[in-house]
């Protein structure tokens, strides 16, 4: 999720809301007004909110794997290929780059790698470990209520009130500093 940033003399807003359908409408409006910096809260990962809401399309966890698993690969061939170079084996005619014999362990460290690269991935885009204070919280969002949390200019907050207010909210808070109930 896009994590908000809280600056300076901007003014921080949280509209609770009991439906899923006033949640998405009301990131598209904001999304349509040029806000990026917002952050929706959910009881359950619900893929409306992510695909249509906050318009996130691909994690992009899976490149963290590619790339992993190719450099796996490639330090496969490079090792065994070094190895061969440096102590060569010769024998019944077998040549010293014998490339079959190399897949073996180019696929176990494309896996070893791979796999490694994956958490790395999930801990660098899940944004953990998270040593900065939760922005905003409400005990509503993990009953079955959904939240929107955005910070906005002060020449923007008025505008974002309206358009989150025009969705209904059964609360909207507004506080600068984000809150924790």
């Amino acid at each position: 999720m896009i994590m908000p940033r809280r600056r300076q003399g901007h003014r921080g807003f949280f509209a609770l809301f009991e439906h899923l359908d006033s949640t998405i409408g009301a990131c598209k409006a904001l999304r349509a007004a040029g806000h990026k910096g917002f952050r929706a809260y959910a009881p359950l990962p619900e893929h409306h909110l992510l695909e249509e809401g906050l318009a996130l399309k691909h994690s992009p966890v899976r490149v963290f794997t590619l790339a992993g698993a190719m450099t796996g690969a490639a330090t496969g061939f490079a090792f065994t290929t070094w190895t061969s170079m440096d102590w060569p084996l010769v024998t019944g005619g077998k040549p010293v780059f014998s490339i079959p014999a190399y897949v073996v362990i180019a696929f176990e460290l494309a896996i070893l790698f791979g796999a490694l690269s994956t958490v790395i991935g999930l801990f660098i885009n899940a944004g953990l470990p998270n040593l900065r204070r939760m922005v905003a919280y409400h005990p509503e969002c993990s009953n079955g209520s959904f939240g929107v949390y955005i910070t906005a200019p002060p020449a923007q907050a008025e505008a974002v009130k309206r358009i989150l207010s025009g969705f209904d909210p059964a609360e909207l808070r507004e506080d600068p500093e984000g809150f924790d109930v």
